[in-house]
């Protein structure tokens, strides 16, 4: 289990590395539309690489910001020009299905611009409320400055949270003991980074049913 644990540790930090920038940028404009890609498994690994002198962790939190605008705007024009009966009837066909449109809706409707921002932060709904900010027809260059600067903020404390817990281990590729090792010694990184997806989800659960109470009323 060591063993096969670490291997694909392994490979998916190296195809990271071997695509550099423009893998981050990619992989990070798939986070932002509706492809299942989570930041947590692209950020963590190239700040390592940034540790190790092989990146610039600055130039890699600007590839995936401007990759997460580039995923964010496609997502919004699409929703622009297909409208809303193309998306629920096919939505579902490419990991949008009603459910969460709806929920999605009724977040951007009861927090507007500003829910944009708060909606880069947390789990799950980062990944859709670009769609309905297109289908409201939300004016594009207050949709962008909200974007970059959500997506600015949860990309840098990505990357500053992998360098953290792994930047400071080069021989994390070469050994699987130093990944048995960073698991038992930094193992309060990864219990504080639980806690913190843990209060993101339930933020994301309370405002999404203060938004549903506030369509209701």
């Amino acid at each position: 289990m060591e063993q096969t644990l670490h291997h694909l540790l392994t490979v998916w930090m190296q195809f990271v590395l071997d695509y550099g920038y423009l893998g981050v940028f990619v992989l990070m404009l798939l986070e932002s539309t509706a492809f299942p890609m989570p930041a947590e498994i692209v950020m963590p690994p190239a700040a390592y690489w940034a540790a190790q002198g092989r990146m610039n962790v600055w130039l890699v939190i600007i590839a995936a910001t401007f990759g997460s605008w580039v995923g964010s705007a496609l997502s919004y024009w699409v929703s622009i020009r297909v409208g809303r009966p193309l998306v629920e009837k096919y939505g579902r066909y490419v990991l949008m299905p009603p459910h969460k449109v709806e929920k999605a809706d009724e977040w951007f409707e009861a927090y507007g611009s500003g829910g944009i921002f708060v909606a880069r932060l947390l789990p799950v709904i980062r990944h859709l409320i670009s769609i309905p900010a297109g289908l409201f027809e939300m004016n594009f260059a207050k949709f962008s400055l909200m974007t970059v600067i959500g997506a600015g903020l949860f990309n840098g404390a990505l990357a500053w949270w992998g360098m953290k817990v792994i930047g400071d281990q080069p021989a994390l590729m070469n050994d699987p003991k130093v990944l048995i090792a960073v698991l038992k010694s930094k193992s309060h990184w990864l219990i504080g980074f639980a806690v913190v997806i843990g209060a993101l989800y339930w933020l994301m659960t309370y405002m999404q049913k203060r938004a549903a109470a506030t369509r209701a009323s």
